[in-house]
């Protein structure tokens, strides 16, 4: 009978008789509906999703109101309605932020002038045991001296005549009384244990840029910063903990692959290793 009143639009009935009706959630009222068509399936009167309470949305507090048409005469069928639809998005604000972050990240990235170099020279640091000095050509009119930390991981002999990745716009550093005017970049292992040097593609030539990104974006690469810039905005530290070797052992910059016109960059066979 409860059900008969309530689809008559006999709200006023139900509230007089068995007092205020609970709060009736979207959800709820949903439940409540499917009952309803399961208990009279087999009649043909028809079944109108309004009933004589409206559901407020305010402040996102759910509550229920009595609907103005409670008072309706019982023979006036009730009026087709909505259902209110609440929609909620998860994360999308943390997202936006991710991209907004990593699109900061690869600007900084290709500010860096990183090149590819060919060794033309090495040779054990005097006064230093773990360094080697190479002379490497990145393209300038003379070849720079670096000096790398890399004694312990690479023999001497693979050095001569490689090529490999130069940081270039770094400030030069006095390295136990040789100066070095860049970087070597290089893949490690989590323990730091196993170091490879970055090694650009085959056609690749000396002096060549090295950007992060698609191939197509070579065109719209910004100019390098200048040393000073590099070392103000901390630069270096900002991109670096994003650089990676993937599955493939190819570098990348989060989602960006790190490459030259001729293809990508990789490692030997170092996976998912940090590269300085």
């Amino acid at each position: 009978m409860v059900v008969v009143n309530l689809l008559k639009g006999g709200g006023t009935a139900l509230l007089r008789n068995y007092g205020p009706p609970p709060p009736l959630l979207p959800c709820n009222r949903n439940r409540v509906v499917r009952k309803m068509t399961m208990t009279m399936c087999g009649r043909k009167w028809p079944l109108s999703l309004s009933s004589p309470f409206s559901i407020s949305l305010h402040n996102r507090h759910r509550h229920c109101t009595t609907s103005a048409s409670a008072s309706a005469s019982a023979s006036e069928t009730p009026s087709s309605s909505s259902t209110p639809t609440v929609t909620t998005v998860i994360g999308g604000d943390d997202n936006d932020k991710e991209d907004t972050d990593m699109a900061m990240i690869k600007n900084a990235a290709n500010t860096l002038d990183i090149r590819v170099g060919l060794i033309l020279r090495a040779w054990r640091h005097e006064e230093a045991d773990t360094l080697y000095v190479e002379e490497v050509d990145i393209g300038e009119p003379q070849p720079r001296l670096i000096c790398s930390g890399l004694v312990n991981y690479i023999p001497l002999h693979h050095l001569q005549d490689r090529k490999v990745v130069v940081l270039a716009n770094l400030k030069p550093r006095n390295m136990r009384g040789v100066k070095s005017f860049g970087m070597l970049m290089a893949a490690s292992d989590a323990s730091h244990q196993n170091v490879e040097l970055l090694v650009p593609p085959e056609g690749s030539s000396p002096g060549e840029r090295i950007w992060f990104g698609s191939a197509d974006e070579k065109d719209n690469l910004s100019d390098a910063a200048t040393p000073n810039q590099i070392q103000k905005k901390k630069i270096w530290e900002l991109v670096q903990p994003h650089l990676k070797t993937d599955t493939s052992c190819v570098a990348t910059l989060g989602i960006h692959f790190m490459r030259t016109s001729a293809g990508v960059i990789v490692c030997s066979s170092l996976k998912n290793a940090n590269i300085s």
